[in-house]
């Protein structure tokens, strides 16, 4: 089981948590973490270029009472560097990575809109990573002429090296 551990719960907050940053490969990822209990780890990915400062404290706020939560922006996305992943499978790979990088080997994970179908990914890519999923406002991913198929889904031309 991952752990976060979170120095006050001063900081428990969406609105005054500091944004903190982690490199992996060429990348920098922006997120905040914050919240306090011994629960796993809550990371909240969001709709399509949606920010740090899109989530809604009344969402996120009660959650991180019990629990820890961690925001993420992607690469490309508000205060994180790299290019912008041109497919949801590639989207998927970067959130690993972050992941990765702050050495989380379980968390639980809330998409929203693209970010569901982000989490969908993960949990065919790494299903061990994931212990329990929360889709909210999403669906199956399809392209025009393209089942969602687990294969299309996972094909990823711009999979992070």
């Amino acid at each position: 089981m991952s752990s976060v551990i979170v120095s006050s719960k001063a900081t428990a907050s969406t609105t005054t948590a500091p944004t903190q940053f982690v490199t992996a490969g060429d990348n920098k990822y922006a997120y905040r973490q914050f919240g306090s209990g011994p629960g796993v780890p809550l990371l909240f990915l969001q709709h399509f270029t949606g920010t740090l400062d899109n989530w809604d404290p009344d969402v996120t706020d009660p959650i991180a009472l019990g629990r820890p939560v961690i925001l993420f922006e992607s690469a490309g996305i508000g205060r994180s560097s790299g290019k912008v992943p041109t497919t949801v499978a590639g989207m998927a790979d970067h959130a690993m990575k972050f992941l990765d990088a702050l050495r989380l080997t379980q968390v639980d994970v809330l998409g929203f809109s693209l970010g569901g179908i982000v989490a969908q990914v993960i949990a065919l890519k790494r299903p061990a990573l994931l212990r329990r999923i929360i889709l909210t406002g999403t669906g199956r991913w399809r392209r025009h002429g393209q089942t969602g198929t687990t294969e299309n889904l996972c094909r990823s031309e711009d999979a992070v090296e």
